[in-house]
């Protein structure tokens, strides 16, 4: 007797998963998603659907599933171009480049600010003093780490 299990899936059943899963690479979703989706319209578990997916219909679909990559790149494309386009628009507005220009200014101090080079030498001061620091501090260690080194050597000559 040659029946059909109950769990079988129908073509219908594949169809939808493949659609599906290319619909979500196509939108930058995960495989995983997809599963969920079609697991909740066929009453059937995600992990159900995956294995079905990696089993045997995957095979079927590698020129969809490049080509559904290739419009999920080519829409990123688009909607960064998009986005650009918006920023060069505003930015065409006078009062917006204005306005721009202005916030970049205020939080941002320009070259040509006084008080930066007095900043930067009151820095280089406090760089050059921390230098001088950490200089005394290494010769010290070295000094010490020389000493333990005489040690060393006075306590192995000790045990001979």
């Amino acid at each position: 007797m040659n029946a059909t299990r109950q769990d079988a899936w129908t073509q219908d059943e594949d169809i939808l998963l493949a659609e599906t899963v290319l619909r979500h690479i196509r939108e930058g979703k995960t495989q995983l998603e997809a599963f969920k989706e079609v697991a909740e319209r066929l009453s059937r578990t995600s992990a159900a659907c995956g294995f079905r997916w990696n089993a045997s219909i995957r095979k079927h679909y590698e020129e969809a599933i490049e080509s559904a990559k290739e419009d999920r790149k080519r829409n990123n494309r688009q909607k960064t171009l998009t986005h650009y386009e918006s920023k060069t628009v505003a930015a065409e507005d006078p009062l917006a480049a204005a306005i721009s220009l202005l916030e970049k200014i205020r939080t941002s101090p320009s070259v040509e600010d006084p008080v930066l080079p007095e900043s930067l030498e009151a820095a280089h001061k406090k760089l050059v003093q921390e230098n001088e620091a950490l200089k005394k501090q290494l010769t010290r260690y070295e000094q010490a780490w020389e000493e333990m080194g005489k040690l060393w050597n006075w306590v192995n000559e000790q045990e001979k």
